[in-house]
């Protein structure tokens, strides 16, 4: 399936611990990223220095749903089923609560 235009959900529900140029230590999930463009694409899309787990981050029915609101909520629910430790998170750092 194509990216769904202008959603981002990739680009803001889930943390990311390489660098992303503008964000050196990578991003805390929940947090959009900074190569994320007010129109919902990514500005460093097929450029060498979008890191290699986005680049590897396809879009597919069961993660982007039908909707933008669908892929935040599985990315968010996927973020959360990853993190070593849900109880040191705070919304402060950046991921949505359940």
């Amino acid at each position: 399936m194509p990216c769904r235009p202008g959603c981002g959900a990739c680009c803001i529900a889930p943390s990311i611990s390489s660098p992303i140029p503008g964000m050196p230590q990578g991003k805390p999930a929940g947090v959009p990223c900074i190569q994320l463009a007010p129109n919902g694409r990514c500005l460093i899309f097929g450029q060498p220095t979008r890191p290699a787990v986005c680049a590897s981050l396809q879009p597919e029915p069961a993660m982007c749903g039908q909707s933008r609101t669908q892929a935040l909520h599985t990315l968010f629910a996927l973020e959360r089923l990853t993190q070593p430790s849900v109880a040191n998170t705070t919304p402060k750092q950046g991921l949505q609560p359940a």
